[in-house]
């Protein structure tokens, strides 16, 4: 009875879905993965976080009827294609693309060195380990990684502040070093013009500008749940980089909710997504279980505004365009 109405709730979520969605996307990898990592307009990086066995590290060229004009409706099908792979001996819990290279940096476990690959040209399918950095000091925290947009090819890294520093890949040169001694834990790094924000594992979010101290340009409390604490590897908050005033968070659950900061204010209130998708919770087959699949990553679509990909820990991959239904929003 309790299987016919789980399979029920199933069937009228992919009937909504085709409300929901202008495009949904769903495939299956061999081994779920941690990190979603443009390479190029149409190909992305992933790899495999498992500590116990040597993992995959992938370019998977996006099907090109992701890229066709009108409206794909809701699709399920495996037909991503391995442009170029590599194995690593660590597990991959953090990958960043040098931008104007072929070049990406991993991290692995907590006090590992960071790996430095070169995805292979066209005369090449692989992806081979070309260098490693040596990390400031060994720490038991997660390293966290962050790539510059412009000048020589660089990387920030960091576990923890004191450690926080940026190395040129070229010649290993350390460009930069905080000057710290704390050694409170880097949730995340990021280069940034003048916003940044922050999320707790509470669900706070808090937008500042860099320039001015005097206090939060604004912030809410999400609507997400907290009452056991998320993995932290898995949460992530990225702003849309095509949507103005826009951010997506995963990492709580099996969801990704999409939230719209337009009306936020200094002061905090608690606030509602404007989108939810549910597509990692439904497609593995449970509802609210504690097996169901956790949403490990998430990353928006460079210039698609409303398009989304996401991962889970059952190895599901979706691609989708969610809709925004308010008046005046297509």
């Amino acid at each position: 009875m309790e299987e016919t109405s789980l399979e029920a709730d199933i069937d009228d979520w992919f009937i909504e879905s085709l409300k929901l969605y202008s495009d949904l996307h769903v495939f299956e990898l061999q081994e779920p993965t941690q990190v979603i990592e443009w390479t190029a307009e149409k190909s992305v990086c992933v790899a495999g976080y498992s500590t116990t066995k040597t993992n995959e590290i992938l370019e998977l060229l996006l099907p090109q009827k992701l890229f066709a004009k009108g409206n794909q409706g809701l699709c399920s099908e495996r037909d991503f294609k391995v442009g170029h792979g590599g194995f690593s001996e660590e597990s991959v819990n953090c990958l960043k693309h040098i931008a104007g290279t072929r070049c990406v940096v991993t991290s692995g476990a907590p006090g590992s060195k960071l790996q430095v690959w070169q995805i292979g040209e066209d005369d090449s399918d692989t992806i081979k380990n070309t260098g490693c950095i040596e990390p400031k000091i060994s720490s038991d925290k997660q390293c966290r990684i962050a790539s510059g947009s412009a000048g020589a090819a660089c990387v920030l890294h960091g576990s923890e502040f004191r450690d926080i520093q940026i190395t040129e890949l070229a010649s290993g040169r350390v460009l930069y070093a905080m000057d710290s001694g704390s050694s409170d834990p880097v949730s995340g790094l990021q280069f940034v013009d003048g916003d940044t924000f922050l999320l707790s594992s509470s669900g706070q979010v808090v937008v500042s500008d860099l320039r001015d101290p005097r206090g939060p340009l604004c912030r809410a409390q999400l609507n997400v749940p907290h009452e056991t604490p998320p993995c932290p590897d898995f949460v992530t908050v990225t702003w849309a980089p095509a949507l103005s005033d826009h951010l997506a968070v995963s990492g709580f659950d099996g969801t990704v909710q999409i939230y719209d900061t337009a009306d936020w204010g200094p002061e905090l209130k608690e606030t509602e997504p404007l989108f939810t998708h549910r597509g990692h919770v439904m497609s593995s087959g449970f509802e609210a279980d504690a097996d169901a699949a956790l949403v490990t990553t998430h990353v928006w679509h460079p210039w698609k505004p409303r398009t989304v990909l996401s991962a889970a820990t059952d190895g599901s991959l979706h691609v989708w365009d969610w809709v925004d239904d308010r008046a005046g929003n297509t």
